[in-house]
């Protein structure tokens, strides 16, 4: 077996520099005169730590610390790439404001950084709006982005002061009127989410023929309708499926001009990529779409969006832990042995998102030295549960126990679904990093 401290040997990393605390402003920026930092009570509740390495040179750190509980799985989450794409969000739609899907990932650092930079929430329950609240957020600043709510989640955003909300159909309308009539409401439309990951418009949305009718439902019932939203479906692979629900949305807007009604807000709702290696950028998708929104929505109109994975997939890595080890001997002697892998982190924590997001974590060996020769192998998480497997028949150098994997952009739809099932433990350990704002 080999020790941490043997793997570490084969490695090429070094021990990350750390920015002192007096240098911390050199890796910050601005943005329309706007500082985009952590706020101090976010770096010292948290204790992050600005750095200038790799996070393989993080990694590396971390496993040589003496008091870290050596086979523990851990995140390090990197808020300087939250930054980073909030300067992003800003330098290519800077008409449109983000309300973060909560959601995707609640990390109360997050949160609170992305508040700080004038984010607003998408909040999808009573619970999510607590949160939201008991961040210091104003009520003002979330959207109920749920089109279907129960009447006590409806009672309690009264009480609160959250008027904005969404809904889809009559019967919600009716209850919207019963608990809540002065509310400020949006018209969910159905799109096309068909390049999508994860397709949301079997189970929410009005049919565009219908629209019509819901509209003068709401108006027979004295609601304040004030305008539309849509979700293209998470993970969309298509900046025509934004197109196409754009236009969608202003046939919506002239509709309800015949009804009575004129709207002040557009929704882009969210599907917004989080990486870069996807079939297509945000950057791609945010070119396509503004002229087309700038040329439809008159500069009186609000523009929003709901964006989750976008601010949060690559801000975090995971590091997970070699633990058992079983050789798979070939009865064809002409044929390679394989091997089954068990670490500490699974599909009922972290890796739920192989069943919830469709999503296929990439499982990168660190330190490993100058082994070239591949065998077949599979990967599963600590549960005693067989579909507990993250990766099936994939290729990697043969490992020992005590060996680590790390998995990058692991910071949507991971931890917020994770359970402690089988007493193992829901979420690892997290670091805090900020890496360099540009």
């Amino acid at each position: 077996m080999l020790a941490i401290e043997q793997i570490l040997a084969t490695s090429q990393f070094i021990t990350p520099t750390i920015v002192e605390e007096s240098q911390f402003e050199m890796i910050t920026t601005t943005t329309e005169q706007q500082a985009i930092v952590v706020p101090r009570d976010v770096i010292s509740k948290f204790d992050v730590v600005p750095v200038t390495q790799t996070v393989e040179e993080i990694i590396a750190n971390k496993l040589l610390e003496e008091d870290r509980e050596k086979e523990e799985a851990f995140y390090i989450v990197d808020l300087g790439a939250v930054l980073r794409k909030y300067q992003q969000w800003v330098r290519y739609l800077p008409r449109v404001k983000p309300f973060y899907a909560i959601k995707c990932n609640p990390n109360t650092a997050i949160v609170k950084t992305l508040a700080s930079l004038g984010v607003n929430f998408d909040c999808a329950s009573k619970a999510e709006i607590q949160q939201i609240l008991g961040s210091g957020v104003e009520a003002s600043r979330i959207i109920y982005a749920n089109p279907t709510k129960m009447k006590s989640h409806i009672n309690y955003a009264k009480s609160c002061g959250v008027e904005l909300m969404t809904f889809d159909n009559k019967d919600e309308l009716n209850k919207i009127a019963e608990c809540y009539p002065e509310s400020k409401l949006v018209l969910r439309i159905i799109t096309d989410d068909s390049q999508s990951v994860c397709r949301f418009s079997t189970k929410f949305g009005a049919p565009l023929n219908i629209c019509s009718s819901l509209l003068k439902h709401a108006k027979e019932l004295n609601l304040n309708v004030v305008g539309i939203s849509f979700h293209v479906g998470s993970g969309c692979m298509s900046a025509t499926s934004f197109e196409h629900a754009v236009r969608s949305a202003h046939k919506i807007f002239k509709e309800a001009e015949q009804v009575g009604y004129n709207f002040t807000l557009l929704d882009l709702g969210g599907g917004w990529p989080g990486t870069e290696d996807g079939k297509i950028s945000f950057s791609e998708i945010a070119n396509h779409i503004r002229p087309i929104v700038d040329e439809l929505f008159p500069q009186e109109i609000e523009i929003i969006a709901e964006p989750g994975r976008y601010f949060v997939a690559d801000s975090h890595t995971l590091a997970v832990n070699v633990f058992a080890k079983r050789t798979v001997e070939s009865p064809d002697p002409s044929e390679k042995k394989s091997f089954l892998y068990y670490v500490n982190d699974g599909v009922y924590q972290s890796f739920n998102c192989i069943f919830f997001d469709h999503s296929s974590p990439k499982p990168l060996v660190f330190a490993p030295g100058d082994r070239t020769e591949q065998y077949k192998c599979t990967i599963f998480g600590p549960t005693c549960d067989s579909m507990d497997c993250i990766a099936k028949d994939i290729y990697l150098p043969e490992l020992e126990v005590g060996e680590w994997l790390y998995f990058k952009n692991m910071g949507a739809y991971t931890v917020a679904a994770a359970s402690p099932f089988n007493g193992f433990e829901s979420c690892p350990t997290t670091y805090y990093i900020q890496s360099p704002v540009l």
